[in-house]
Parts: structure tokens; C-alpha cells; sequence
């Protein structure tokens, strides 16, 4: 297996992110989603947002590293990515994610073994009230 299993359950340090309007602007127009909600922050008051709205896959942009996993980066493949939210992430938001390994397993394919590597970063506000959860499948091969 190209993971030891016995990194389930490790977790990164907590790291704060500061989520920032422009950041939210790039993102929308880089997946080409013209909602206003991600655009016009006058607008996104008006439906009574205190600020931008994050597109549903902003988190993707988080990069919350587990020291304990190191990938050859050309041999990963993306398999699945999931968010499920508490509520909308908004400009201005400053969360506080950790990413934690949660499982690893290895499959046989067409071109041979590979290995699952499955971790899930949760996103807090300073307050410790949950945000977001987002669970991402990467295969290796």
C-alpha cells in the first residue's frame, strides 16, 4: 500500500483562514458561475447575507496539509469530493480547519493496485460553532 493505514485519525494543526471577497470573485468567475450572491455584495445584503457568498465548493481552495501524508504528486488521481454545511461561508468569515484522515484502503483496478486515501476538513468559527464539512476521496496509483 502506498499509505500506511496507521495515519487514520491524524489530524493537521488547526489552521485559520480569512475568507476574502476578492478570493470568493476569482473563484465564482475561475468555475463560471455569474450568481450575484458571489459578485455583488449589495445584492447578497438585499437577501440578507452580511456579506459575498462562497460558491458551494469554495472550501476546495482551503489548503489544510496532514503532515503526516506525503503524495507523489503524479500519481494522484481525485476521486470524490462532498461538502455539507451548517451555513453559507461568507467574506469576512475567519475559520478554523483541521484536516483528519479518516480512512485507507487499497483496491485492484484495470492498471493494477491502488490505494484510497479518504480525509475530511472541518471548518469552524472562532466561536466554535461548525461551519463546514468537506470529505475528498484521492486515489493513488
Amino acid at each position: 500500500m502506498l499509505i500506511d493505514p496507521s495515519v487514520v485519525g491524524s489530524t493537521s494543526e488547526p489552521q485559520l483562514v480569512e475568507v476574502e471577497k476578492g478570493a470568493i470573485k476569482a473563484f465564482a468567475r475561475a468555475i463560471g458561475d455569474d450568481n450575484p450572491l458571489y459578485s455583488d455584495e449589495a445584492f447578497a445584503r438585499e437577501q440578507g447575507y452580511a456579506s459575498l457568498v462562497a460558491p458551494p465548493t469554495f472550501p476546495t481552495t482551503f489548503r489544510i496539509p496532514n503532515p503526516n501524508i506525503r503524495l507523489e504528486l503524479s500519481r494522484v488521481l481525485h476521486g470524490e469530493q462532498e461538502y455539507a454545511y451548517e451555513r453559507p461561508i461568507v467574506a469576512g468569515d475567519v475559520l478554523r480547519c483541521v484536516n483528519r484522515v479518516v480512512d485507507v484502503y487499497e483496491r485492484t483496478g484495470k492498471l493494477g493496485k491502488m490505494t484510497f486515501l479518504v480525509t475530511e476538513v472541518r471548518g469552524e468559527d472562532l466561536e466554535g460553532n461548525p461551519v463546514f464539512r468537506g470529505r475528498s476521496t484521492i486515489i493513488l496509483r
